[in-house]
């Protein structure tokens, strides 16, 4: 479903990803669906920046839920727990499905378990592993814009979440920044409302989202994460 933001290589990616693994395939683009949404709302209010965003992840979250009705079909989501955490995905969006096989697993183990089987069967194609990671929702956009490299990232999340650590200890057990640990901690908080709604999960840690970790929703939990050590 590409969009005016998607690279030519990202769509061979995924034709190549689609030919190793046997999956059908149907190229429907969104350009004309994106242009009509920005005539029709440009009217009332400007759909420039995260709005324009944001609408690419809808209209395509909207393709897929219509393409399972009309088979029928069951959607899976494909955020992995890195995204989840710290709310890096689009309600009715991406979020969109009735099961997230990979919701419980960091990106970076998602990257080490594309690794491992590619050695079994090669079902990956190398670029999709080394590029670097990227929504394509606006020109030159890369994930690093947003937040630190995955690593960096997981490694903070696994001892906010996981290990149930302050930011202050995440900070000090992972060797990044006070500010770094603190500014993670405030987006997993932030993030509770998504998670909220988000399909049910396969769970392969120790603390799985949904029932194996609940915060509250009206209040922001940030400070559970404070000076508790």
């Amino acid at each position: 479903m590409p969009s005016p933001y998607s690279s030519l290589s990202s769509v061979q990616d995924a034709q190549e990803l689609a030919t190793r693994l046997g999956i059908r395939t149907a190229i429907i683009p969104i350009d004309d669906l994106l242009k009509s949404f920005h005539q029709t709302l440009n009217t009332v209010f400007s759909t420039q920046g995260i709005v324009e965003e944001n609408l690419q992840a809808r209209l395509r979250g909207t393709i897929l839920m219509a393409y399972s009705n009309a088979h029928p079909s069951l959607l899976l989501t494909t955020g992995n727990k890195s995204e989840l955490a710290v709310g890096y995905c689009t309600l009715y969006g991406d979020m969109n499905g009735a099961f997230n096989p990979i919701g419980d697993v960091y990106k970076t183990d998602v990257f080490a378990l594309c690794h491992y089987l590619n050695k079994q069967t090669s079902c990956f194609p190398e670029n999709i592993l080394t590029k670097a990671p990227s929504a394509e929702l606006r020109a030159n956009q890369k994930d690093e814009d947003s937040l630190p490299p995955y690593p960096i990232l997981d490694a903070l999340l696994k001892e906010l979440i996981e290990g149930q650590s302050s930011y202050r200890l995440a900070s000090e057990k992972t060797g990044q920044s006070y500010d770094l640990a603190s500014h993670i901690a405030r987006l997993v908080s932030q993030a509770e409302f998504k998670r909220f709604q988000s399909p049910p999960l396969l769970k392969v840690t120790a603390l799985a989202f949904g029932s194996g970790r609940r915060m509250p929703l009206a209040a922001c939990n940030f400070d559970l994460n404070c000076e508790k050590d």
